[in-house]
């Protein structure tokens, strides 16, 4: 029996962070198309909400997400013929997509990883801004051992958080990556036991929820956009936010604050 979106998909506000929860434990989380479909629209809110200064995503049961469930998709050609330019269309128009909303969402995502994360899964994951996995978590780039290339930005992600020559390592063979194994790597921020993973991504994600949020994410994009440009490029991007940022309540808070040798006050504005 398959649910509606919002009963696969977890939603709440608490304390200027929204949670967005998978919730297909049966399935160890692979998510569906509406599965998809609710997170990115869930992303794309929390950008243009006030109220929400920070998102975490997480999963329920053993699995943070084993990758993709295509079936029932409505996505395939009629009849199943495939023709060319088809899967190139669903990639953009599904894994990418997903990826995209992560890594373009106006405020800082975190991921507090449950489980196994495998395919696009693990892809979800690392899009985040942190990464906090429980000790029983594990990361694979289950691609290869289907005879794929791995999609949802995968080969763009993985590089730029363990170099080259390790990512194509765990994507040519596609070995479970553990917890404390991915935070050595870089892939993770911290590992914690799973019975504490829920209060510490809360923790971290309250405390970025009173942070300055508009300086939060230009420096979100800066840093996301390090990697694709030339410095030059790079430094009239962070003159320009902080022309931008320096007409917020919370820019000036932030000096007014350390003038007056007070705790700042942000307001996400």
């Amino acid at each position: 029996m398959t649910g509606t979106p919002e009963d696969e998909v977890l939603h709440r506000i608490d304390n200027g962070v929204a949670w967005i929860t998978l919730n297909r434990p049966e399935a160890m989380n692979a998510v569906t198309w509406d599965q998809r479909e609710r997170v990115i629209a869930l992303l794309a809110e929390a950008s243009a909400d006030p109220a929400v200064r920070a998102v975490v995503i997480t999963a329920t049961g053993k699995g943070f997400c084993a990758g993709a469930d295509l079936r029932g998709s409505p996505g395939g050609p009629a009849g199943g013929e495939r023709i060319a330019g088809d899967v190139a269309r669903m990639i953009r128009l599904g894994a990418q997509r997903l990826i995209t909303a992560v890594l373009d969402c106006e405020k800082p995502v975190l991921a507090a990883v449950n489980g196994t994360a495998a395919g696009i899964g693990a892809h979800l994951a690392l899009a985040c801004d942190l990464v906090i996995a429980a000790e029983p978590a594990r990361f694979i780039e289950v691609f290869v051992r289907r005879g794929l290339v791995p999609d949802g930005g995968g080969a763009y992600l993985l590089p730029r958080l363990v170099g080259p020559q390790k990512a194509k390592e765990l994507m040519f063979f596609g070995d479970a990556v553990p917890a404390a194994e991915a935070e050595r790597l870089g892939l993770v921020n911290r590992v914690v036991p799973a019975e504490e993973l829920e209060a510490t991504a809360r923790a971290w994600a309250e405390r970025l929820a009173q942070g300055p949020t508009r300086a939060l994410a230009m420096t979100k994009q800066l840093v996301n956009a390090s990697l694709d440009g030339d410095r030059a490029a790079a430094l009239a991007a962070e003159a320009t936010a902080q022309e931008i940022n320096m007409t917020t309540a919370d820019a000036n808070e932030g000096v007014a604050s350390f003038v007056e040798r007070r705790t700042p006050k942000y307001l996400g504005r």
